[in-house]
């Protein structure tokens, strides 16, 4: 079920023999949509990068220390989470993700974020998202370009909110009809165009191990 404000979250646990490693957001999408499409179980996942991974205190070392972590991941385990899996209903076709989708103009003038990790690269998008809430942190922004800069400044310590350009909720479904198709990337993939987007979350889809 999902996390109640203010309990425990994550235990030590061991990474099973049959878990998939993988090192991005991009990654544990292909896992996960792989699973589903086959309709097969969804793995466990051994999470070594990504915003996903940053949010729940994994490392973001560089290919030394990558291949060091995952060798400890595999020998001594590591901290285990269940964690919400998002669901995308894009003009009509679904799609799975685990960290966020992000669907905006050339200049992020216009955009359609949700976030079901706290972080997107650099930036601190999702201040208040939670991967295991039950809730999709989504933000409308219709910004004008001279309002991009002071925006694009705030980001990366989560000083962006609230701002009148950027409209936040916090909800297990949430949609949007936008006034034109905007490329979509889900976890960092483009995955195309798209006007009507419904994004929810599935609770405690996903057991992922961080190591730490």
């Amino acid at each position: 079920m999902p996390i109640a404000k203010g309990g425990p979250y994550g235990a030590p646990g061991p990474l099973p023999d049959d878990a998939v490693i993988v090192r991005s957001d991009a990654e544990a999408r292909q896992a996960i949509q792989g699973a589903r499409r086959e309709r097969r179980p969804l793995p466990v996942l051994g999470l070594l990068g990504g915003d996903l991974c940053r949010t729940l205190g994994g490392g973001r070392g560089d290919a030394g220390s990558e291949r060091g972590r995952e060798h400890r991941l595999r020998a001594q385990g590591g901290v285990c989470f269940a964690v919400d899996l998002g669901e995308a209903l894009l003009d009509g076709r679904m799609h799975l993700f685990v960290a966020h989708l992000v669907a905006r103009s050339r200049l992020w003038t216009r955009a359609f974020v949700a976030m079901n990790a706290q972080w997107l690269g650099e930036w601190n998008l999702g201040p208040r998202a939670h991967p295991n809430d039950g809730l999709v942190d989504t933000y409308d922004c219709r910004l004008k370009p001279g309002q991009l800069l002071p925006v694009r400044s705030r980001l990366r310590h989560g000083a962006h909110l609230p701002h009148p350009g950027l409209t936040e909720r916090r909800a297990p479904a949430v949609s949007v009809e936008l006034e034109r198709p905007l490329v979509v990337r889900l976890d960092g993939v483009g995955v195309g165009h798209a006007a009507t987007i419904a994004v929810r979350v599935e609770p405690d889809a996903l057991q992922v191990v961080v190591g730490v």
